[in-house]
């Protein structure tokens, strides 16, 4: 065995031993203080890319349970002012009803019917006004799709979420074909021998039917016009059109190709072709053209953007004109659109989104564009002071109720389906993601116990054997002896 004392190999090797174990002993530490398996790049690069993106993930996860909470309030906020919107809209109606009982009223008990509503109108539009949620107003309007219709003929009438802002000068609206409504026009005119004969017209409408016979000895006049009447005591959707002939023509009061009539009548020509056979009605036809160059359907009067176009979804127009043939070159006109939906940012990544439209519950924003006799344009206008005015006034007020109902309705579904549904899954993804991330960040803190006493007694062993390693070279002292 050789002894040198330039050189000590055995120190050399136990000093490596402990640094090794020193090394070891303090990263062990370092992880029972943290509780993190991952502290640097450099214990594990790979697995610490992976939960950095896990970690972003589990931020963006935790944020969109709180937006999507947030949400769920604000709804909450909108459908209770709405609630209240809906009990002031009836109690109009209740009014509106009395109001109709011309035969008990008179002036005074009219005008007070009067002031109520008004009120009820004062309340619809302090409701509109002061529905907010911190500083957003929620229910004037402003938080939806508004438009503005340019063009003699052309009506604005709503717009989805889908539906993109339009240019200043609005999207050009082209009309091929306006939209016309059922009729059935006679061919023989009714004369007094018919009347006094009994000429017996039957209508059938919808599931509804009328028989009509004249009496003898009232005039053709004075027939027409109790024929009208019992049109409109059997709730049929017609109208009767007097003509310079002496004809009847039966018409549909909607347009459209969806609605349809039959009638007969006991003189051939009068009605129907044959006598006592039914004959159909000629279908309406719907409104057709584009919005923006972009295909749209129609239905009735209203022409809609189809679902997948660009910027004109949901976008829908009423066209009113009466031309059934119009010139595709020719613009019927534009529609200047102003999107602004509520937008909910409910994932934890980019585009993650969804949103609502708010309308406008102000007396001047619901019952708009309701084809009425007494030219009221929206609920603000209604009088209730005249029979056909109380009469107007509760059409007018069905379609605000239905409106607001609809409208909760389409809140609650937005929050059930679309927020709620959506904390279920974030609230799920949320755990999830959160274990993937300890599994490769987070400590095992009984296993780095056990290494932890492993490497105190290798400390402790490396130590002692290099101070006997540091001995060995004295021992060439005693051969000096």
């Amino acid at each position: 065995m050789s002894m040198r004392i330039n050189h000590n190999i055995s120190s050399l090797n136990s000093q490596r031993q402990l640094g090794k174990a020193t090394r070891t002993q303090a990263q062990t530490l370092e992880r029972l203080a943290s509780g993190l398996k991952i502290n640097r790049g450099a214990d594990g690069p790979a697995a610490l890319v992976i939960s950095e993106r896990l970690r972003a993930q589990i931020a963006g996860l935790k944020q969109a349970i709180d937006n999507s909470e947030t949400g769920v309030s604000m709804v909450q906020t909108t459908e209770s002012a709405l609630d209240e919107v809906g009990r002031a809209l009836i109690s109009a109606r209740q009014v509106a009803l009395h109001a109709a009982n011309e035969g008990a009223n008179d002036e005074v008990m009219l005008q007070a019917d009067q002031n109520e509503i008004e009120n009820v109108l004062d309340t619809l539009d302090r409701i509109s006004a002061y529905t907010s949620f911190g500083t957003k107003r929620l229910l004037d309007g402003s938080r939806g799709a508004n438009g503005v219709a340019n063009g003699e003929n052309l009506e604005w009438v709503d717009a989805s979420t889908k539906t993109g802002t339009s240019p200043i000068t609005g999207f050009k609206v082209r009309i091929t074909q306006a939209a016309t409504r059922a009729s059935l026009q006679g061919q023989v005119a009714l004369t007094q021998e018919m009347v006094d004969a009994g000429e017996t017209i039957s209508i059938s409408e919808s599931g509804k039917n009328m028989t009509f016979t004249t009496v003898k000895g009232e005039s053709v006049i004075s027939t027409l016009d109790t024929l009208e009447m019992r049109i409109a005591e059997a709730g049929l959707d017609l109208e009767l059109v007097r003509t310079d002939d002496g004809t009847i023509r039966l018409r549909h009061k909607e347009f459209g190709s969806e609605h349809a009539f039959s009638a007969s009548s006991s003189t051939a020509g009068v009605l129907s072709k044959q006598a006592y056979i039914n004959v159909e009605s000629e279908r309406g036809a719907d409104v057709a053209g584009t919005i923006n160059n972009e295909e749209a359907y129609g239905r009735g009067q209203i022409l809609t953007g189809r679902a997948g176009t660009k910027n004109i979804e949901g976008l829908a127009v009423r066209y009113t004109g009466k031309k059934e043939n119009v010139d595709p070159e020719d613009f019927a006109g534009t529609i200047t659109v102003s999107q602004r939906s509520l937008i909910f940012q409910i994932g934890g990544n980019s585009n993650q989104t969804t949103s609502v439209s708010l309308g406008n519950t102000s007396s001047r924003g619901l019952a708009r564009g309701i084809t009425n006799k007494s030219g009221f344009k929206a609920l603000r206008d209604i009088d209730v002071r005249t029979a056909q005015g109380a009469q107007d006034t509760i059409t007018l007020l069905d379609d605000a109720i239905e409106n607001i109902a609809s409208t909760r309705g389409s809140l609650g579904a937005f929050q059930k389906n679309n927020l709620e549904s959506n904390l279920n899954y974030l609230r799920i993804a949320h755990e999830n993601l959160t274990n993937a991330e300890s599994v490769l960040r987070d400590a095992d803190m009984a296993e780095e116990m056990s290494s932890f006493t492993k490497n105190q007694i290798m400390v402790q062993s490396s130590t002692a054997m290099l101070a006997q390693a540091n001995q060995t070279p004295q021992a060439v002292l005693t051969l000096l002896g």
